[in-house]
């Protein structure tokens, strides 16, 4: 077929919409074409993915490729279209036969050698393939993150000749890979014991983490603002388990959560007012 329908998600805030990844092969000179609102970022998709595909021993169709992000009002960024791009070449071209297509979902910014990068936001996006009952084909490197939304179904990838294998069935992916649970309430640093004096400074914050209401310290330096609003976190309530997802949604957005290992402030954590991510064990901002 010359037409592939893929579904993707864009990122728009803490939202993630719904992007069908159209790609048409069609007569006329050789040329790549990507419209619906892309971005910079988005247009460029085009050098990666023919070298992706290309170094990943894929033929590449010499014809006129138009790729379409629908909806066409909704601005597209970053990189995550590259592997639903790469995969709608892949099928509208014939080298991918999958007729239960519709039912998955595709993120991922691709390398010039074929390798599946993270991205941003993937909580939200996992969130969204959840509601629709399909199936994420996501970063490996964003897959242990994702394993915090229960009962969604995952298949972690790190190369596009790995979708190319599960999607034919000659290679299958495992489905939902489990991570060690690293949920365990934290161990501070930290205490509201540490505080000296100040008994009604220190009855407001137990207040506010008691009934969840803001905030503001006011003062000259040197009375102890910083270290009463360190030591908030560790006697906070337990969070459920709809607000801890939707805190690390929130971190998902920024960026790859490993990039907060450099950071020395409090953890995330299920148990208080965190949530520890299972990211390689450790316990992020």
């Amino acid at each position: 077929m010359s037409l592939a329908r893929i579904f993707s998600r864009a990122q728009v805030g803490i939202n993630a919409p719904e992007v069908m990844v159209e790609v048409h092969l069609g007569n006329g000179l050789p040329a790549f074409h990507i419209v619906g609102l892309p971005e910079a970022s988005v247009k460029e998709a085009k050098d990666r993915v023919r070298s992706a595909l290309e170094n990943s021993q894929f033929g590449f169709p010499d014809q006129r490729i138009t790729v379409n992000l629908a909806p066409a009002d909704l601005p597209k960024d970053g990189g995550r279209f590259d592997l639903a791009i790469a995969v709608g070449i892949l099928v509208a071209s014939g080298q991918i036969v999958c007729p239960d297509i519709h039912k998955y979902e595709f993120y991922g910014e691709l390398a010039l050698n074929g390798e599946i990068r993270a991205v941003n936001a993937i909580l939200p996006s996992v969130l969204g393939a959840k509601e629709q009952n399909r199936c994420c084909f996501l970063p490996l490197e964003n897959d242990s993150l994702a394993s915090l939304v229960s009962g969604v179904k995952r298949k972690a990838v790190s190369s596009i000749q790995e979708v190319w294998g599960d999607l034919l069935n000659q290679q299958p992916l495992p489905l939902n890979i489990t991570y060690p649970d690293c949920t365990q309430a934290p161990d501070f640093l930290l205490d509201l014991s540490d505080v000296k004096g100040q008994p009604g400074a220190k009855r407001v914050l137990e207040i506010a983490a008691a009934g969840g209401h803001n905030l503001l310290f006011l003062g000259p330096p040197g009375t102890g603002k910083s270290m009463l609003a360190q030591r908030m976190s560790t006697i906070m309530p337990t969070m459920s388990d709809d607000e801890a997802i939707d805190t690390a949604a929130l971190y998902s957005i920024i960026g790859p959560l490993n990039r907060f290992n450099q950071l020395a402030s409090a953890t995330i954590s299920k148990s208080s007012s965190h949530l520890l991510c299972r990211c390689a064990g450790r316990r992020f901002v």
